[in-house]
């Protein structure tokens, strides 16, 4: 086996040393913005003596929902029908298995942009028969450029805070060995069981006058971004 000579190249070497110290800090960034989206949760109900009658009940008001919707054109940005059932209800008291009504139940969300508009939708749609609203959850779209922005102050963030060590020790930096992303949180994604802050809750039996619209103010959303550096510096002189 061949014998290494001095002009192989050395393997890398984990830490610093007295010829090339390094540095290792943590970048941070944390904003505060504005939302970009809001997500209403509609719950559509019905009850009738027989599946039947259950069932054309709560496909005429899903019917009425969608409809009331899509009015709004683009300001709502995603419409998307969840769960849907029709559930026996059981008399309490008597032999046998007999069915006293049908509950039936119509799940959906709406995703909407302007903001303008979603009071009145709200409002509107907590005024339908039967009808539950939830929300609105305030949220950033994820390639929203809030998150860049978070991500490119952190770095700088790091950047100054090595310098301001290498400054302390009479320096300056000479090299960035690593840059590790640890990670750039944001709202979670609006499930089927929200988490988020519930603003705003409604049922209401149809009237025939137009309710006025709920004044919603819009919730400010927390972006945070991390990242480790690691640099080399020029030797002090100690």
């Amino acid at each position: 086996m061949a014998t290494p000579s001095t002009e192989d190249p050395q393997p890398a070497v984990p830490y610093g040393t007295p010829d090339a110290p390094r540095i290792a800090v943590r970048g941070e960034a944390h904003l505060e913005v504005d939302p970009e989206i809001a997500r209403i949760g509609i719950t559509v109900a019905s009850r009738g003596k027989d599946r039947r009658t259950a069932l054309d009940d709560l496909t005429r008001r899903n019917t009425t929902a969608l409809d009331l919707i899509k009015t709004y054109g683009n300001a709502v940005e995603r419409l998307e029908t969840g769960a849907f059932s029709i559930t026996p209800e059981l008399k309490e008291r008597g032999r046998g298995e007999r069915v006293h009504a049908h509950h039936g139940h119509v799940h959906i969300t709406a995703e909407l942009t302007d903001f303008t508009a979603l009071g009145e939708l709200t409002t509107r749609l907590a005024d339908l028969e039967l009808t539950r609203v939830d929300g609105p959850w305030w949220a950033l779209r994820p390639d929203s450029p809030a998150h860049r922005t978070a991500r490119q102050q952190a770095v700088r963030e790091a950047v100054q805070r090595a310098r301001e060590y290498a400054d302390a020790l009479g320096t300056t930096l000479a090299a960035l060995v690593e840059l590790a992303d640890i990670g750039a949180e944001a709202p979670q994604p609006y499930p089927a069981a929200p988490a988020g802050r519930m603003r705003s809750m409604a049922r209401a039996a149809a009237t025939e006058d137009i309710a006025a619209a709920l004044d919603l103010e819009p919730q400010r959303q927390h972006v945070h971004a991390q990242v480790n550096a690691r640099f080399t510096m020029a030797p002090p002189q100690l």
